[in-house]
């Protein structure tokens, strides 16, 4: 199993068929939380359907299209980072998140973001990442204003979420502005 430790507190690994149940458990417990803006939590009944979204993360990986990590804080699943794709043509990818609600408000997804940011300029050779959040969700845009992502603009309607458009602010960071801030 693949960990990276990021500090004293906080690792991140690549998700596995093992972390299924702890990963169900966590965002059962965080429905209300995630249910806001993120509509995937309505689909998620049970370790089963949760090791199906493992399944395809896992073959993401091995067909070298994207990347999915689980958030360990102090060795408990906290939350799950994920490189969506890779667009290896022109060099990017796109990230989503989630923490789950026992451990907002500890700076771990910025964290997180940061060493998964560093990997994939520096190992990975990526020259973009991109970072959407609804206009409205204040707590997920924070995470690339703090690590100086540049908004690049607002996608109008750009998902529908409980029967409701949602327009997305676009973040963006190329590779040279983030050796730039380090």
């Amino acid at each position: 199993m693949f960990v990276h430790k990021v500090d004293e507190d906080l690792s991140l690994k690549l998700i596995d068929y093992q972390d299924a149940e702890e990963l169900y458990n966590l965002s059962d417990r965080s429905r209300d939380h995630l249910r806001t803006w993120l509509p995937w939590i309505n689909f998620t009944h049970s370790p089963d359907d949760t090791k199906k979204f493992i399944q395809a993360s896992l073959q993401r990986y091995a067909d070298n299209d994207g990347l999915t990590v689980c958030i360990l804080y102090h060795g408990k699943i906290a939350g799950v980072v994920d490189f969506l794709e890779f667009d290896w043509g022109n060099k990017k990818t796109s990230v989503g998140y989630w923490m789950g609600a026992d451990y907002k408000g500890k700076g771990l997804l910025t964290r997180s973001c940061r060493t998964l940011f560093d990997y994939a300029f520096q190992d990975m050779g990526l020259n973009r990442i991109e970072i959407r959040a609804a206009e409205e969700n204040i707590k997920s845009r924070g995470i690339p204003e703090r690590l100086g992502f540049v908004q690049e603009g607002v996608v109008r309607q750009a998902a529908l979420l409980y029967d409701e458009y949602t327009d997305h602010v676009v973040y963006g960071m190329l590779a040279e502005e983030w050796s730039s801030n380090r």
